[in-house]
């Protein structure tokens, strides 16, 4: 198992929200760069960088914070947040990124981002899998769609899928526990993709839990 910790990123800072909201903006610490030279120096090798603002924004919005980060660590950081485009996407493997996540534009154009797994490579693109109560939530977790998560997946599999991010938003920043039903069902039905669980780990006990999935 492999420990990635995660930056969110609001008006260029560090922050957290809980459940998704918004409104319950926390901020934890102004330099980005900052914490991920602290996660560095810990040992970590990997960062998942979030922009949230791009995320509701529907474009790359704190590019220069994946700029900072990328040249100034040795960090591999994954990167997801208003990438809708194929110039987005360039944007984003230009500034340093060693992947990224397709999430809402993997339900809103789906042969765009089967087209950016045949042309960068299955390694260099993640799939954005959010859910709430099983369903795809898009645009910044403001949106619910008629998805379910297994069928939505299993739907990438023809083009190469190798990695899926799942987030159960009701645990988001909740550090109560990540939803191990879902890690489950989906390792049961897809046992050779990569997951990456997200969201609600408080505890080592909880990475001994998924660890066990």
């Amino acid at each position: 198992m492999r420990i990635i910790p995660a930056i969110d990123i609001i008006d260029g800072k560090c922050v957290r929200l809980s459940q998704g909201d918004y409104e319950t903006k926390r901020i934890y610490n102004e330099s980005p760069l900052e914490v991920a030279k602290e996660f560095e120096n810990y040992g970590i090798q990997f960062l998942h960088l979030v922009d949230l603002d791009g995320a509701k924004a529907r474009q790359i919005v704190n590019k220069d914070v994946l700029e900072l980060i990328c040249s100034r660590t040795n960090l591999k950081v994954d990167f997801g947040g208003g990438v809708k485009r194929t110039e987005d996407l360039k944007i984003a493997f230009e500034s340093g990124a060693n992947q990224v996540t397709a999430g809402s534009v993997s339900v809103t154009n789906p042969k765009l981002v089967e087209s950016w797994l045949d042309q960068f490579g299955a390694n260099k693109i993640i799939l954005g899998a959010d859910v709430k109560e099983s369903k795809i939530m898009i645009d910044g977790w403001q949106t619910e769609t008629e998805f379910e998560i297994i069928p939505f997946v299993s739907s990438y599999l023809k083009s190469g899928l190798e990695t899926v991010i799942s987030t159960d938003i009701s645990t988001d920043g909740m550090l109560s526990g990540p939803s191990i039903k879902l890690y489950q069902e989906l390792k049961n039905s897809f046992s050779d993709l990569k997951i990456i669980a997200s969201g609600g780990v408080g505890s080592t006990a909880d990475l001994d839990e998924l660890l066990a999935v």
